[in-house]
C-alpha cells in the first residue's frame, strides 16, 4: 500500500497544479476574478486558478523536487465544456505514461505490458478537495501577494497562503498573470523552508492540443493486461471506525474498501477488506490506511519525512494503521491518537 502511494507520488504533484487545486471555490461575484491583485481575496485566487486550469489547453514540461528527488513529465492537456483530459509522459524513472478524462485515470506501464484503470477517487490523490460553496478554508488559511516574476516564460503573480495554526503547511504559488493559470508550486513547512517544488520548466499555452487524439490514444490497450482495482465506497463508521476527536479543519471526503477473496487454501479463512480513509481542509489531504495486522510483513511503529509527505505507523489491536499525508507529524498523530474500532 505505502509502496503504491510512493508510486503515484511525482503524479500527484503534477495533477495537484494542473488542476489548480482542484475545487470549486466559495462563490464570488463574476467580477472578481478580473480584480486587481492587490484587492483578491482568498476565495477570488481560488476560484481563478479553478477557471483557468479548466479553461486553457497546454503543452509543457513540468518537474517536481521533492525530498531530496527530482522527477520530470511532459504534459498536454484539452478541455472542452466540462470535458478534461491529459496525457502525461514521464521522463525519469520507469517509464509512465498516464492519461486522464474527466474521473478516469489510465496508467501505461510498458516494462510490464500492465494498464493500471481506475477512477480518480480510487487513487486517493486526487481529492475533489471543494465540492460545496460553504467552505472554511478561510479559516484556516489566509492569502498575501508577495510579487510578481517569470516561470517558463511567462508573467506571474506570486501569492502565500500562509495557514493560521501550526497543524498545517503553507504554500506559494506562481499563477499566469493574465488567466491565473498555476505555474509553479511551492509547499513550505512550518518555519517557511521549501519542502516540495513542482514548476513547469517550458509551457506552451493555448496549444493545438486535440482531445479526441488524446482520448484515441488513451483507449490503445491492445497488447496490455488491463488491471482494474476493485475498490467499493463505504463509511468509516460503517466499518466501525470513528475519531474520537475532530481534527481542526480536516472533514471526511471518501471512504474505500479494498475487497479481498476468499482464500483458497483449505481450513484457510478469508483475509480481512483494508480501508482508506481520506480527508482535506481545502487545501492539505490525509489518508488513514487500515488493514488486518500480519507479524510477517508489519515491523514496530514508526515515521518517516519525505518532502511534505509525512507518514506513521502503528498497531492497534489486530490492525496495522498507516496515516499519512501533507502536514506536519503533530497533526498526523492527531489521527492516529484519535482512532477508535467499534467492537
Amino acid at each position: 500500500m505505502l509502496m503504491n502511494f510512493k508510486c503515484f507520488r511525482a503524479l500527484a504533484l503534477i495533477a495537484y497544479a494542473l488542476t489548480a487545486i482542484n475545487y470549486v471555490a466559495a462563490q464570488s461575484p463574476a467580477q472578481s476574478s478580473a480584480a486587481p491583485a492587490e484587492s483578491r481575496s482568498l476565495n477570488d485566487w481560488l476560484l481563478r486558478m479553478h477557471e483557468a486550469s479548466r479553461n486553457r489547453a497546454y503543452i509543457g514540461t513540468f518537474v517536481v523536487s521533492s525530498g531530496g528527488i527530482m522527477s520530470s513529465a511532459k504534459i498536454w492537456h484539452a478541455c472542452e465544456g466540462n470535458q478534461q483530459v491529459d496525457r502525461v509522459e514521464t521522463l525519469t524513472g520507469s517509464p509512465r505514461s498516464i492519461f486522464r478524462h474527466n474521473d478516469q485515470v489510465l496508467t501505461f506501464m510498458p516494462e510490464h505490458k500492465v494498464v493500471r484503470s481506475e477512477k480518480r477517487e480510487s487513487l486517493g490523490m486526487f481529492p475533489q478537495l471543494f465540492q460545496s460553496a460553504d467552505s472554511q478554508i478561510a479559516n484556516f488559511y489566509k492569502v498575501k501577494l508577495e510579487g510578481a516574476d517569470r516561470v517558463a516564460g511567462v508573467e506571474a503573480d506570486v501569492i502565500r497562503l500562509a495557514p493560521k495554526d501550526k497543524m498545517r503547511f503553507g504554500y506559494r504559488v506562481w499563477t499566469e498573470r493574465k488567466n491565473g493559470l498555476v505555474v509553479k508550486l511551492q509547499t513550505l513547512g512550518t518555519d517557511g523552508q521549501v519542502l516540495e517544488q513542482a514548476a513547469f520548466s517550458e509551457l506552451q499555452l493555448d496549444a493545438p492540443v486535440k482531445m479526441d487524439n488524446l482520448i484515441q490514444m488513451m483507449g490503445k490497450v491492445e497488447g496490455y493486461r488491463v488491471d482494474k482495482p476493485v475498490l467499493l465506497k463505504t463509511t468509516a463508521s460503517a466499518e466501525g471506525w470513528v475519531l474520537k476527536a475532530p481534527v481542526a479543519g480536516f472533514k471526511t471526503m471518501s471512504c474505500y474498501k479494498r475487497p479481498v477473496l476468499a482464500a483458497t487454501a483449505a481450513g484457510a479463512a478469508p483475509e480481512e477488506a483494508s480501508l482508506q480513509w481520506i480527508f482535506s481542509d481545502g487545501l492539505a489531504a490525509v489518508s488513514i490506511f487500515i488493514e488486518p495486522f500480519d507479524r510477517q510483513r508489519h515491523d514496530k511503529a514508526s515515521s518517516l519525512s519525505l518532502g511534505a509527505t509525512q507518514t506513521m505507523t502503528r498497531q492497534l489491536d489486530a490492525y496495522w494503521i498507516t496515516v499519512m499525508g501533507e502536514v506536519p507529524m503533530s497533526t498526523l498523530r492527531l489521527f492516529a491518537s484519535g482512532l477508535e474500532h467499534k467492537k
